[in-house]
């Protein structure tokens, strides 16, 4: 493998100053609040979260954010791991990567969505490489941060939609050695993986996505009952208000980054909405993810001023030049995952009309829209799975 040209790629080490976490805890300490919701209060159930993150948890983040929370624990974590950045196409980009000690280890990209980073990946990378089980795959992982996300550049100008994105991922994997590679992701990772398992198949081996877009002008007929279930509960997402952040964020994405990142409960509570309502979960996405592990992907954005930018790939992607090609087709192997409580789920007939080479098809009975966080230990297993159906389809 050649070796890395210092010019090109650089390594970088996380360390935010004592003055902007002072500042944060500040900010917390001195926030304004709203009453409290008028609907559910106090009883259990999602429908408690109805108007949105109710108030008395809203408070207890909060607190704990201000006088519980270890950013510097999360910090020597992306450290350790191995950060690092590079300019393609005008852009600065941030990455994780750690390199396998497996002589049989394939590269991998893992690419994050809203309002996801980085930090969705990092209980997994060291597994991903250095699996305990020698009989498992090994993987070189690279965890890029999408443009206008935590360590990587926001962009100036228009114009880093999907497309965009995924040919700066070739190019990534290209700098580092990889002259082929596989790809994973969900949310807008799901979309770039499968742009580039679509438009790079002589780089791209094969992907695994847990976002399958279905080619426009799909019907129901001949759907089961349950892939009938699915096609109206995507559509009712994308058709009524559980889909108005998107609307807000790709409409006027300028106008709400002021919120987001001026006021750190303001950016934290509109993160947390999406956990809350895109987890399995009965109540508070809590009962599956940690405090710390949404405090660490919040604080990253707080941090890097990205509430803005990041919102920017809602306006990039929904329509327009840089948005995803409905018409692409993926000829390369692909595993496709579609957890029970995603927001997005394709049937599988939809799937084969834009998949043409699905290898494995797994619907877990449980997990939501974040499963490397929710259920890291089946994420892995079923990433692996998938992969290795990849590989072994490509030989």
């Amino acid at each position: 493998m050649p070796a890395l040209d210092r010019l090109e790629v650089q390594a970088f080490e996380t360390h935010a100053s004592d003055a902007d976490l002072d500042d944060l805890r500040m900010r917390l300490a001195a926030a304004r609040l709203p009453e409290a919701e008028t609907v559910h209060r106090g009883a259990p159930g999602s429908s408690r979260w109805e108007q949105g993150v109710p108030l008395a948890d809203l408070v207890d983040v909060v607190n704990y954010w201000r006088t519980g929370y270890n950013w510097r624990s999360f910090e020597e974590r992306l450290n350790r791991i191995g950060q690092f950045r590079t300019t393609i196409d005008g852009l600065g980009i941030h990455f994780l990567h750690r390199r396998s000690g497996r002589a049989d280890a394939t590269p991998l990209i893992l690419t994050h969505g809203w309002p996801g980073s980085v930090a969705e990946f990092i209980d997994i990378v060291d597994e991903l490489a250095d699996p305990k089980d020698v009989a498992a795959p090994a993987f070189h992982v690279v965890v890029p941060s999408l443009p206008g996300f935590g360590y990587s550049d926001k962009p100036a100008t228009t114009g880093w939609g999907v497309g965009r994105i995924a040919a700066a991922w070739v190019e990534l994997m290209g700098r580092l050695g990889y002259a082929k590679f596989a790809a994973h992701g969900g949310d807008w990772g799901g979309v770039i993986t499968t742009v580039l398992g679509g438009r790079y198949p002589e780089q791209v081996v094969g992907i695994h996505t847990l976002t399958p877009q279905p080619p426009p002008g799909m019907t129901t007929d001949g759907l089961s009952a349950a892939e009938r279930a699915w096609a109206e509960e995507t559509d009712d997402f994308w058709g009524g208000s559980r889909a108005a952040f998107a609307k807000q964020q790709a409409a006027r994405p300028q106008t709400i980054g002021y919120s987001l990142v001026d006021s750190p409960v303001g950016l934290l509570a509109w993160i947390l909405d999406k956990f809350a309502e895109w987890t399995d979960t009965e109540d508070s996405p809590f009962e599956t993810i940690s405090r710390d592990r949404v405090l660490d992907n919040v604080t990253l954005y707080w941090l890097t001023r990205t509430g803005a930018s990041s919102a920017r790939i809602y306006y990039e992607s929904h329509g327009g030049i840089n948005s995803f090609d409905p018409e692409l087709g993926v000829d390369v192997p692909a595993a496709l995952t579609v957890y029970p409580r995603d927001i997005e789920k394709c049937p599988r007939p939809w799937a084969r009309e834009r998949f043409r080479r699905i290898v494995r098809w797994n619907s877990p009975e449980t997990g939501g829209h974040f499963p490397s966080l929710e259920v890291p230990e089946y994420f892995v297993q079923d990433l692996r799975e998938g992969l290795a159906a990849v590989l072994a389809a490509g030989r």
